[in-house]
């Protein structure tokens, strides 16, 4: 899709969105996940795309596929690389270069359910992430790539959602 195009987009979805800011809510596509033995899953997408996580040989899996750890940091990243591309296509910027690198830092005790030496819970998510763009523009000032990068933070739904606090709702349906 041409910058052009883009930036047309955006700004029609927009301003249909000001008008009917109730059109914005919407179920998201579920995610499907099934268990493919020791430790390995698979993922399939209604447009038959196909995601299979495994762990490490070191905690039991087979080293087979990404981990789902890595998949939320691939998330996250990828989504603020297309969050940017849309803020650089409406702003009329064409980019040469655009790079987003996710970082973690977590602490395996929480996974595995081992409690810290005072008896709390640790946490089983990240206990840290961080985001390291690489950005360049022919022509653009730096100052201005970088207030287009920060102006995305709070339009990035996997960012948003790793940052606010979320419950997540599990329901249990037991079979024969």
């Amino acid at each position: 899709m041409t910058l052009e195009t883009i930036a047309a987009t955006m700004e029609r979805v927009s301003a249909a969105l000001t008008r009917k800011p109730q059109a914005g809510i919407h179920d998201d596509t579920p995610s499907t996940v099934h268990w493919a033995g020791g430790l390995r899953t698979v993922a399939r997408s209604a447009v038959g795309a196909e995601v299979a996580t495994d762990m490490p040989v070191a905690i039991g899996g087979d080293d087979t596929a990404a981990t789902p750890g890595w998949l939320l940091r691939t998330a996250l990243a990828s989504c603020a690389v297309t969050r940017i591309a849309m803020e650089a296509a409406a702003r009329g910027i064409v980019l040469a270069t655009l790079e987003v690198h996710a970082t973690s830092r977590s602490d395996l005790r929480g996974m595995m359910g081992v409690a810290a030496p005072d008896g709390r819970a640790v946490p089983a998510g990240p206990l840290a992430m961080d985001l390291h763009v690489r950005i360049g523009a022919p022509g653009v000032e730096d100052d201005t790539l970088r207030e287009l990068v920060a102006a995305t933070t709070g339009c990035s739904p996997v960012t948003c959602a790793i940052e606010q606090p979320l419950a997540v709702g599990m329901h249990i349906e037991v079979t024969g």
